[in-house]
């Protein structure tokens, strides 16, 4: 066996207390099970911006009670370093309902474990004591003015991942350099602490505190603040079901709905309770449509119920899904529900600011990968726009930066089904943007129009904007780097590619590299990362495509928009216009790694 390999092993064994993966581990030991070693201990996880997201399982690679131990030992020390109020001002940590039965593992454990690193230290500890909906751990943290949150979940990850998600004393997911600075300080404090596996001290510590009640009934009355026709919706005669994919949304949306005073929504039986293992859908993610809509959309027809609401398993992502006149059910894409949420937005700020001058200091944002829809409503309307890196991380960030500015933060969105409705959460929020959604179809059907008129309504005032997202399976890290660098080497070293088949190449920007052909210094305006690939290319037809790959999955993807300016009526040719892009970018760009990709799951 290899030294380093073995020596890993064996470092394990002297610190791991659970029954369960030291069994395991000591049984792969014995049968120098060399395959299974190195998957376990092969690696360490990577704690990144967007923390750790991995299967659960044993080893250093996967997510079990000593990495959690080791990475919350890591967190408490870079906290200790950065607030010298830590211990007066404390951390709050959530957890979803994930469970894995082979270890014992699963994030009210991983919780659990968390709070008694910090509480072992002196650090007071806000710990839920039941399941939250991820955007109540980034509500919590200004809200009870703590340094810190960290949220145990894997969203819409399948089954066997879990995940452990960071949050700064602003309330946002963390960045550069913090993420560096927690995985050096994870590293520097692997061996558990004293009583680092006895979490029932948590129990009788003054220093725990269970902010659930308390933070329920807060947030419940932050959003009604953004209820701007509660009588309208008290007798609201759209009928709406939702579903929470077999996660924790279900109380919080029926709660949601009762401060907006609409009736509760239809919920689905057979997913409305927490099930770690997702046993009606094949992925526990709404973002793949009508797969995940399947028990939905079958309850809407049987209860004549017009708009399905979907929660991924931890609540920070909303699906929606509309019954047409024709009897069909149309899934809105995240780009056009994010149309459709920035027009209602901007539509109920001008309701409550009659002042013009007021446009000036108002924003909306979104990210590189989704659509420019909110641009072009900015500039006809007269407030900001600004487009971030992709992820929440970003936007969060940005907002938290203008409202310190004293601007106004309408709304942000990414095109992957998340959307930030309400600026007291400094991310993504399934639960607010769920039950605004209800209240903008409400207001539509009292002009009698529907959803997914009003989205055609936009694209006249507007322009159309055609989007198309998908993505490869890639589990080969080396295939992937590969691809990209065929890419910036696509005619000859140092040339990326001057055309897509048939489709002129206007601008390349690589955030990765740092470099955007467009600026006269060549160098991109928005920041780099080298630890991810992201190309974008623009077209001579106006077309635009990003290429990038995933921070929590194993997966290529790519974003491609074609716009068109009021007025054009020919969108059937835009559509196909943008299906031969897409096309074309399969056909030319994924090419060279065609047989080591996975297509995306249908």
């Amino acid at each position: 066996m290899d030294p380093a390999l073995d020596k890993a092993a064996q470092g394990w064994l002297l610190w791991d207390k659970n029954p369960k993966t030291l069994e395991i581990v000591t049984a792969l030991v014995a049968a120098a099970n060399v395959e299974e070693l190195t998957a376990a201990f092969g690696s360490r996880m990577e704690f990144g911006t967007a923390g750790l997201r991995g299967a659960m399982g044993v080893g250093t690679a996967r997510m079990n009670d000593l990495t959690i131990i080791q990475t919350s030992q890591g967190f408490c020390r870079y906290l200790e370093k950065n607030f010298a109020d830590l211990k007066e001002r404390g951390v709050v940590i959530g957890y979803d309902a994930r469970a894995h039965a082979p270890t014992d593992g699963g994030s009210k454990r991983f919780a659990r474990l968390a709070a008694t690193a910090f509480i072992s230290q002196g650090v007071p500890v806000h710990l839920f004591s039941s399941i939250t909906p991820t955007p109540f751990v980034p509500y919590t943290v200004p809200h009870l003015n703590l340094c810190a949150g960290i949220m145990v979940t894997a969203s819409h990850n399948p089954k066997q991942d879990n995940g452990y998600k960071v949050y700064w004393d602003n309330g946002a997911q963390i960045i550069a350099p913090h993420d560096k600075g927690i995985a050096q300080s994870i590293e520097e404090n692997l061996e558990p602490w004293p009583t680092a596996w006895d979490d029932t001290i948590i129990d009788s510590s003054p220093l725990l505190q269970d902010p659930y009640a308390n933070i329920n009934k807060d947030y419940m009355e932050d959003i009604q603040k953004y209820c701007l026709h509660r009588e309208m919706n008290t007798a609201s005669t759209v009928k709406f079901v939702h579903t929470s994919v077999h996660g924790v949304g279900h109380v919080f949306v029926q709660s949601a709905f009762e401060a907006f005073g609409f009736a509760p929504p239809i919920a689905v039986p057979e997913q409305k309770e927490p099930d770690p293992e997702f046993p009606t859908v094949k992925y526990p993610n709404p973002e793949e449509g009508k797969d995940v809509l399947t028990l939905s959309i079958a309850l809407a027809d049987q209860e004549g119920a017009t708009v399905i609401l979907a929660n991924d398993p931890d609540a920070d992502r909303l699906a929606v899904a509309e019954k047409l006149e024709g009897g069909e059910w149309k899934v809105f894409s995240g780009n056009e529900l994010g149309s459709l949420l920035g027009w209602w937005l901007f539509t109920c700020w001008k309701e409550k600011n009659e002042a013009p001058e007021a446009l000036k200091d108002v924003y909306m944002l979104s990210s590189t990968v989704s659509s420019k829809i909110l641009k072009a409503i900015a500039t006809k309307e007269g407030f900001n726009f600004e487009e971030t890196l992709t992820g929440f991380k970003w936007m969060g960030n940005r907002a938290k930066q203008l409202k310190d500015e004293a601007k106004t933060v309408l709304f942000a969105f990414e095109e992957a089904i998340g959307y930030m409705c309400c600026p007291f959460v400094l991310d993504k929020d399934g639960v607010s943007a769920a039950v605004i959604t209800a209240e903008m179809a409400t207001f539509l059907a009292t002009k009698t129009m529907t959803l997914n008129q009003q989205l055609n309504a936009i694209y006249t005032d507007y322009g159309f904007h055609v989007t198309k997202a998908s993505y490869f399976i890639c589990r080969d890290p080396n295939v992937i780097k590969s691809l990209f660098e065929a890419l910036r080497n696509y005619e000859c070293k140092n040339h990326y590619p001057k055309t897509c088949g048939k489709f002129e190449i206007t601008n390349v920007r690589d955030l990765t590299t740092g470099y955007d052909k467009s600026q006269p210094d060549k160098k991109a305006i928005l920041p780099s990362s080298k630890s991810s690939q992201m190309i974008t290319f623009t077209f001579a037809n106006g077309g635009v495509a990003t290429m990038r790959t995933s921070g929590t999955e194993p997966k290529i993807k790519y974003y491609a928009e074609l716009s068109a300016p009021p007025g054009t009526s020919d969108l059937e040719q835009l559509k196909t216009e943008l299906n031969e892009l897409c096309a074309a970018l399969e056909e030319n760009f994924f090419q060279p790694a065609k047989n080591n990709l996975e297509p995306k799951a249908e």
